[in-house]
Protein backbone atom coordinates (compact mmCIF):
# COMPACT_ATOMS: atom_id res chain seq x y z
CA UNK A 1 0.00 0.00 0.00
CA UNK A 2 2.70 2.48 0.99
CA UNK A 3 4.79 1.66 -2.06
CA UNK A 4 1.75 2.32 -4.27
CA UNK A 5 1.20 5.72 -2.70
CA UNK A 6 4.86 6.67 -2.97
CA UNK A 7 5.32 5.68 -6.60
CA UNK A 8 5.96 8.38 -9.14
CA UNK A 9 2.94 7.51 -11.29
CA UNK A 10 0.46 7.65 -8.40
CA UNK A 11 1.94 10.91 -7.13
CA UNK A 12 1.92 12.44 -10.62
CA UNK A 13 -1.67 11.41 -11.27
CA UNK A 14 -2.80 12.72 -7.88
CA UNK A 15 -1.04 16.03 -8.58
CA UNK A 16 -2.76 16.25 -11.98
CA UNK A 17 -6.12 15.56 -10.33
CA UNK A 18 -5.54 18.36 -7.82
CA UNK A 19 -4.32 20.74 -10.53
CA UNK A 20 -7.30 19.98 -12.78
CA UNK A 21 -9.97 20.26 -10.11
CA UNK A 22 -8.58 23.36 -8.40
CA UNK A 23 -7.87 25.19 -11.66
CA UNK A 24 -11.34 24.40 -13.00
CA UNK A 25 -13.09 25.27 -9.75
CA UNK A 26 -11.31 28.60 -9.34
CA UNK A 27 -11.56 29.61 -13.01
CA UNK A 28 -15.22 28.76 -13.63
CA UNK A 29 -16.55 31.81 -11.80
CA UNK A 30 -14.73 34.12 -14.25
CA UNK A 31 -16.84 32.68 -17.07
CA UNK A 32 -20.05 33.12 -15.10
CA UNK A 33 -19.10 36.72 -14.30
CA UNK A 34 -18.71 37.40 -18.01
CA UNK A 35 -22.16 36.03 -18.83
CA UNK A 36 -23.75 38.12 -16.06
CA UNK A 37 -23.00 41.33 -17.98
CA UNK A 38 -21.69 40.45 -21.41
CA UNK A 39 -21.99 44.01 -22.77
CA UNK A 40 -19.82 45.37 -19.98
CA UNK A 41 -17.19 42.68 -20.58
CA UNK A 42 -17.19 43.37 -24.33
CA UNK A 43 -16.76 47.13 -23.74
CA UNK A 44 -13.98 46.71 -21.18
CA UNK A 45 -11.95 43.87 -22.66
CA UNK A 46 -12.79 43.03 -26.27
CA UNK A 47 -13.43 46.39 -27.93
CA UNK A 48 -10.12 47.93 -26.72
CA UNK A 49 -8.32 45.19 -28.69
CA UNK A 50 -10.29 46.19 -31.83
CA UNK A 51 -11.43 42.62 -32.42
CA UNK A 52 -14.42 42.04 -34.68
CA UNK A 53 -17.75 40.81 -33.26
CA UNK A 54 -17.06 41.80 -29.63
CA UNK A 55 -20.29 40.37 -28.20
CA UNK A 56 -19.79 37.03 -29.97
CA UNK A 57 -16.15 36.83 -28.86
CA UNK A 58 -17.20 37.71 -25.31
CA UNK A 59 -19.56 34.73 -25.32
CA UNK A 60 -16.80 32.53 -26.75
CA UNK A 61 -14.48 33.61 -23.93
CA UNK A 62 -17.14 33.05 -21.27
CA UNK A 63 -18.21 29.63 -22.51
CA UNK A 64 -14.64 28.46 -23.07
CA UNK A 65 -13.93 29.27 -19.43
CA UNK A 66 -17.14 27.64 -18.18
CA UNK A 67 -17.01 24.61 -20.48
CA UNK A 68 -13.25 24.22 -20.22
CA UNK A 69 -13.45 24.38 -16.43
CA UNK A 70 -16.13 21.67 -16.31
CA UNK A 71 -14.09 19.49 -18.65
CA UNK A 72 -11.05 19.91 -16.38
CA UNK A 73 -13.02 19.15 -13.23
CA UNK A 74 -14.58 15.92 -14.51
CA UNK A 75 -11.62 14.90 -16.65
CA UNK A 76 -13.55 14.45 -19.88
CA UNK A 77 -11.97 15.75 -23.12
CA UNK A 78 -9.48 17.30 -20.74
CA UNK A 79 -6.90 18.40 -23.25
CA UNK A 80 -9.57 20.10 -25.35
CA UNK A 81 -10.91 21.95 -22.29
CA UNK A 82 -7.42 22.98 -21.20
CA UNK A 83 -6.61 24.16 -24.71
CA UNK A 84 -9.76 26.32 -24.76
CA UNK A 85 -8.64 27.88 -21.49
CA UNK A 86 -5.11 28.43 -22.81
CA UNK A 87 -6.55 30.27 -25.82
CA UNK A 88 -8.79 32.50 -23.75
CA UNK A 89 -6.10 33.26 -21.19
CA UNK A 90 -3.62 34.04 -23.99
CA UNK A 91 -5.94 36.78 -25.24
CA UNK A 92 -6.37 38.02 -21.66
CA UNK A 93 -2.57 38.17 -21.22
CA UNK A 94 -2.28 40.09 -24.48
CA UNK A 95 -5.00 42.48 -23.25
CA UNK A 96 -3.13 42.93 -19.95
CA UNK A 97 0.11 43.79 -21.73
CA UNK A 98 -1.53 46.15 -24.24
CA UNK A 99 -3.72 48.06 -21.78
CA UNK A 100 -1.13 48.40 -19.03
CA UNK A 101 1.53 49.64 -21.41
CA UNK A 102 3.91 46.73 -20.81
CA UNK A 103 4.66 43.98 -18.36
CA UNK A 104 2.76 44.65 -15.12
CA UNK A 105 3.11 41.71 -12.73
CA UNK A 106 0.09 42.72 -10.66
CA UNK A 107 -2.18 42.45 -13.69
CA UNK A 108 -0.53 39.37 -15.19
CA UNK A 109 0.14 37.28 -12.08
CA UNK A 110 -3.18 35.40 -11.93
CA UNK A 111 -3.40 35.14 -15.71
CA UNK A 112 0.05 33.56 -15.91
CA UNK A 113 -0.88 31.02 -13.20
CA UNK A 114 -4.02 30.02 -15.12
CA UNK A 115 -2.01 29.84 -18.35
CA UNK A 116 0.67 27.66 -16.74
CA UNK A 117 -1.89 25.32 -15.14
CA UNK A 118 -3.93 24.84 -18.30
CA UNK A 119 -0.75 24.55 -20.38
CA UNK A 120 0.62 21.80 -18.15
CA UNK A 121 -2.66 19.90 -18.32
CA UNK A 122 -2.71 20.29 -22.12
CA UNK A 123 0.81 18.86 -22.40
CA UNK A 124 0.62 16.07 -19.82
CA UNK A 125 -2.99 14.99 -20.12
CA UNK A 126 -5.51 14.34 -17.37
CA UNK A 127 -3.85 11.44 -15.51
CA UNK A 128 -5.48 8.17 -14.45
CA UNK A 129 -8.08 9.81 -12.20
CA UNK A 130 -10.24 11.04 -15.08
CA UNK A 131 -13.10 9.99 -17.32
CA UNK A 132 -10.72 10.16 -20.28
CA UNK A 133 -8.71 7.32 -18.76
CA UNK A 134 -11.83 5.25 -18.07
CA UNK A 135 -12.98 5.64 -21.67
CA UNK A 136 -9.53 4.76 -23.03
CA UNK A 137 -9.36 1.62 -20.86
CA UNK A 138 -12.82 0.50 -22.00
CA UNK A 139 -11.93 1.03 -25.65
CA UNK A 140 -8.61 -0.82 -25.27
CA UNK A 141 -10.22 -3.75 -23.50
CA UNK A 142 -12.81 -4.09 -26.26
CA UNK A 143 -10.20 -4.41 -28.97
CA UNK A 144 -7.85 -6.93 -27.32
CA UNK A 145 -7.38 -10.38 -28.77
CA UNK A 146 -8.72 -13.25 -26.70
CA UNK A 147 -8.31 -16.97 -27.06
CA UNK A 148 -11.36 -19.19 -26.91
CA UNK A 149 -11.03 -22.88 -26.19
CA UNK A 150 -13.67 -25.54 -26.32
CA UNK A 151 -13.28 -28.03 -23.53
CA UNK A 152 -14.83 -31.47 -23.38
CA UNK A 153 -15.00 -33.73 -20.39
CA UNK A 154 -14.75 -37.46 -20.85
CA UNK A 155 -17.52 -38.85 -18.62
CA UNK A 156 -15.85 -42.20 -18.05
CA UNK A 157 -12.33 -41.05 -17.20
CA UNK A 158 -13.10 -37.49 -16.09
CA UNK A 159 -10.29 -36.11 -18.25
CA UNK A 160 -10.46 -32.69 -19.82
CA UNK A 161 -9.58 -32.31 -23.46
CA UNK A 162 -9.12 -29.13 -25.46
CA UNK A 163 -10.99 -29.74 -28.69
CA UNK A 164 -10.64 -26.45 -30.45
CA UNK A 165 -8.40 -23.50 -29.77
CA UNK A 166 -8.96 -20.42 -31.83
CA UNK A 167 -8.05 -16.78 -31.58
CA UNK A 168 -10.97 -14.42 -31.60
CA UNK A 169 -10.61 -10.71 -32.02
CA UNK A 170 -13.22 -8.79 -30.11
CA UNK A 171 -14.40 -5.83 -32.05
CA UNK A 172 -13.80 -2.51 -30.37
CA UNK A 173 -16.04 0.50 -30.59
CA UNK A 174 -14.08 2.14 -33.42
CA UNK A 175 -13.98 -1.07 -35.46
CA UNK A 176 -17.71 -1.47 -34.99
CA UNK A 177 -18.23 2.08 -36.30
CA UNK A 178 -15.87 1.47 -39.20
CA UNK A 179 -17.42 -1.83 -40.25
CA UNK A 180 -21.07 -0.90 -39.73
CA UNK A 181 -21.51 2.82 -40.08
CA UNK A 182 -18.52 4.27 -41.88
CA UNK A 183 -18.05 1.68 -44.61
CA UNK A 184 -19.36 2.29 -48.08
CA UNK A 185 -22.67 0.65 -48.81
CA UNK A 186 -23.02 -1.18 -52.07
CA UNK A 187 -26.15 -1.75 -53.95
Amino acid sequence: MLSTILTKSFSKDTALLLLRVITGTVLIHHGFEKTANIENFADAFVRPLHLPFPIFLSYVAAFSEIGGSWLLIIGLATRFGALAIVGTISVAIYHGVVTSGGFNIYILELLLLYFASAGCITLTGPGIFSLDEVIIRILKSESEDIEVATLTINKKSGNLKVEELKEVKKEGFFRFLQSNLLSETSG
